[in-house]
């Protein structure tokens, strides 16, 4: 168990996914950028057997922000979204709702 203390250190928004492009060096993994309204940052997803770059497009996706930035596969990762996962498919946690990117989740 984790306390309210440790949960409240996680800064969670709504970014918006403005590009989307294929890794040139790992088959699973798209690089994108993200709007998260103060920055535009970049992340490394392994969505690519999930979603087509289309489908991601434009998506409002739920993203960790304060994560430590990391190099994954020779590229600078400064987040992570967030997705659920079952058995044999991953699926985005998403904003049923238009709602301005860099939105809080509370």
């Amino acid at each position: 168990m984790i306390n309210f203390d440790d949960f409240s250190k996680l800064d969670l928004r709504i970014g918006k996914i403005l590009e989307v492009k294929a890794h040139p060096d790992a088959e699973k993994l798209y690089l994108l950028k993200v709007d998260i309204g103060e920055k535009t940052i970049s992340l490394v997803a392994g969505m690519k057997p999930f979603y087509s770059s289309e489908d991601l497009l434009g998506k409002l996706i739920v993203v960790l922000v304060n994560l430590e930035p990391r190099n994954i596969r020779g590229f600078l990762s400064e987040g992570m979204l967030l997705a659920a996962q079952s058995k044999d498919d991953v699926s985005l946690i998403i904003s049923d709702k238009e709602i301005i990117p860099g939105s809080l989740i509370s």
